[in-house]
């Protein structure tokens, strides 16, 4: 008995660690500062970092430090190691001669634990310039795909959700065939209860094999909107379900890279025209303002959109992926999902495999925008590096909105949210200007 009422405290002990909520902040941590405030530098400038390891939000006496510096996501140039009296130091980062980014990573190790931090500043950052080839018939490719898909019915099926739905949203299961007949689309459509004509926004979703979530957000601001998951897979599954078919996907974005007509985001990108075609067919659409809106896959997603469907107004794309993937074939680092990375070279810098990234890289969909769009992104995002997202960005000739905001991963402030909201209504003449964060 005394043995079972042991293995039941461990049980709840285990249990009870395991609902405790995530601490907000790190017990150690680290403050980077650098001596341009705008964390930018030009081309053969050096740049230097101050540096403060904390404990309690207190420099961390005696510490030491090994840190490393060299270009963003390459190999470190230098690897150096200090011991910090007063829990503060001043870093020379260096300088590149090509506009770029390099990084600075710090390790302390406080009370026998490693902890660690890092920096990414710009040189010259508006001169980056795209490594990735331009097809000279990319438009031609990309046309005559629309025009197939284009015979393909929609076959529109809409489930309504009343679990899902709220006192002013409506949201509905949208299920639509894609490019190819028995090839389907699934997303959540949310638009608002008010009888009227309202603006329409897709919602394409970041990486991965996962559920998506209504657009409510946009809703809310009296949009319809249309969140899609990019598979071919209900979202209406639980995720443990989601999880299994994602192992059993694998990393997608490999399936098929030596095949430019049929590599697995060709039907994710004549996905994305299909939802916009599902979306303008509604009898609640305005007849004239398409948005689209993401982040990451999402934010690529929004860029390819706006580039192939004449359709959208305006777009949104936070830390784009899909970036000038031969970056690191250049000496500086490529967009996600890495497929020439040091690591991999060996498998895909091929004749074949380079030429269907040249169709599919989204630098070449920037060089085709002609609406404005709203585009933030950070520095230190280790997923999306800032390099390629300027390769991409600096492409765009259209208008162009750029919130930085440096101090950033791979994620985003809801201030930003914010922003991009308010600009989004702006363009499309239903509110008055943003305002900057």
């Amino acid at each position: 008995m005394k043995k079972y009422l042991l293995m039941v405290a461990a049980v709840c002990f285990a249990c009870a660690l395991k609902a405790q909520t995530a601490a907000p902040l790190k017990m150690v941590d680290f403050v980077f500062t650098p001596d341009h405030a705008n964390w930018n530098y030009t081309v053969n400038e050096n740049a230097f970092i101050n540096v403060s390891v904390l404990q309690y939000g207190v420099p961390v006496s005696g510490v030491k430090v090994d840190y490393q510096t060299g270009m963003e996501m390459l190999p470190a140039e230098k690897k150096e190691t200090a011991t910090w009296a007063n829990g503060t130091g001043r870093i020379a980062l260096g300088t590149t001669k090509e506009p770029g980014f390099r990084q600075l990573v710090v390790k302390a190790t406080v009370n026998g634990k490693q902890y660690s931090g890092e920096i990414k500043v710009a040189y010259s950052p508006e001169k980056i310039a795209p490594t990735v080839n331009m097809p000279d018939d990319f438009v031609q490719f990309w046309d005559a795909a629309k025009a197939a898909a284009a015979k393909v019915p929609m076959d529109a099926l809409l489930t309504y959700l009343p679990e899902k739905s709220t006192g002013t949203v409506d949201v509905y299961l949208v299920n639509i065939q894609n490019y190819k007949k028995g090839q389907r689309l699934y997303g959540f459509l949310c638009k608002p209860k008010a009888a009227g004509k309202y603006p329409v926004i897709l919602e394409p979703p970041g990486a991965g094999v996962k559920p998506v979530s209504p657009g409510m957000a946009y809703a809310n601001q009296g949009f319809i909107s249309l969140s899609i998951e990019i598979h071919g897979i209900s979202p209406l599954l639980d995720n443990e379900t989601y999880a299994n078919i994602s192992n059993a996907f694998g990393n997608y974005w490999w399936n098929q890279l030596d095949d430019r007509d049929n590599y697995y985001y060709k039907s994710v990108y004549l996905g994305c025209v299909r939802a916009i075609d599902f979306l303008c067919s509604l009898p609640e659409f305005d007849g004239k303002n398409v948005a689209v809106a993401g982040g990451s896959q999402g934010g690529a997603l929004a860029i390819v959109t706006a580039a192939l469907d004449k359709r959208v107004k305006c777009l949104v794309s936070f830390y784009p992926a899909l970036c000038d993937i031969t970056g690191y074939l250049h000496n500086r680092a490529g967009g996600w999902p890495h497929l020439l990375s040091q690591a991999n070279q060996q498998q895909n810098n091929k004749p074949e495999k380079l030429r269907t990234l040249s169709y599919y890289d989204v630098v070449n969909f920037a060089k085709q925008i002609t609406v404005p769009g709203f585009y933030s992104w950070g520095y230190n995002d280790n997923t999306v590096p800032p390099t390629s997202v300027f390769a991409a960005v600096n492409s765009v000739k259209a208008p162009k909105n750029i919130v930085l905001t440096p101090i950033s991963g791979h994620w985003r402030f809801p201030e930003t949210n914010e922003t991009s909201m308010a600009w989004v209504k702006q363009q499309l003449g239903l509110d008055s200007a943003p305002k900057q964060p």
